[in-house]
């Protein structure tokens, strides 16, 4: 489930002049429900629901976002494969540069935890690596690392996208990108491919950007992520090829929209 979550978030930069958004196309209060979808012995079933919601928390200096997305399997796959998979994203309500990461992992009998602080200034982060051992013991691990400008968690590049001005991009466009997931980044090209109507839960049928990843990672072989074409860039579908099957995340209900 880590890969369907990160899939969803791998799309960022274009081939365009990125200028600052008139509107900003998410508010608090925002909540997107999909439901995520495997191929199994050739049939697409629906294994589990992800949720996406947007709030605005108050520190004593500042108001940032927090983006926190769940993955949880259906309770009739629970007896299977149990998940319970929690991503979190603090970032600056001017810049959208993320200030703190958690991520949240449990997944059968596997639960690790990650949490990032960056340093956005000297572009370094401390990281917290937390992993549960066989005998019920955690195992933390503490790491310093450096990254490059604009580099970001899976989560926050998701909503850096949505801000981004895609009603400018051409057809064929493409941009290189890279996202930080345990420790490292990971490049990705992102194509845009053009405009497609599609299905977009209790918000009818959308027109949409369609936006092709590109990578040569591991875990990835090909994606496609749809986004509303309107001030909202909600996204309502993705699809993706892993080494071990594919499957599909459907929009099914969105709540809170900001336009």
């Amino acid at each position: 489930m880590k890969k369907i979550v990160c899939l969803l978030v791998m799309s960022y930069l274009f081939q365009f002049t990125v200028t600052a958004q008139q509107t900003i196309p998410f508010k608090d209060g925002e909540k997107l429900t999909f439901t995520a979808s495997y191929n199994m012995s050739g049939f697409m079933t629906q294994l589990a629901q992800v949720t996406m919601e947007t709030s605005e928390v108050k520190t004593k200096k500042n108001t940032l976002y927090h983006f926190k997305c769940r993955a949880s399997t259906f309770k009739k796959f629970d007896a299977f494969f149990r998940i319970r998979d929690v991503y979190e994203s603090y970032v600056s309500r001017s810049s959208l540069l993320p200030l703190l990461y958690r991520r949240d992992i449990q997944e059968g009998g596997y639960k690790k935890k990650m949490k990032y602080v960056y340093n956005q200034k000297n572009k370094t982060i401390k990281s917290t690596q937390t992993k549960r051992r066989g005998n019920g013991t955690d195992w933390v691990q503490d790491k310093n690392f450096s990254f490059s400008n604009r580099a970001m968690d899976v989560v926050s590049t998701l909503y850096n996208l949505r801000n981004l001005p895609i009603a400018n991009a051409k057809v064929g466009d493409t941009k290189t990108f890279k996202i930080l997931f345990d420790r490292q980044e990971t490049p990705i090209t992102i194509k845009f491919v053009g405009k497609e109507t599609i299905n977009a839960g209790n918000l009818g049928s959308k027109e949409c950007y369609k936006l092709q990843v590109l990578t040569s990672g591991d875990f990835l072989k090909s994606g496609t992520l749809w986004l509303t074409a309107d001030a909202n860039k909600i996204p309502v579908q993705a699809r993706f090829t892993i080494p071990i099957g594919s499957g599909t995340l459907q929009l099914t209900k969105a709540v809170g929209v900001a336009n």
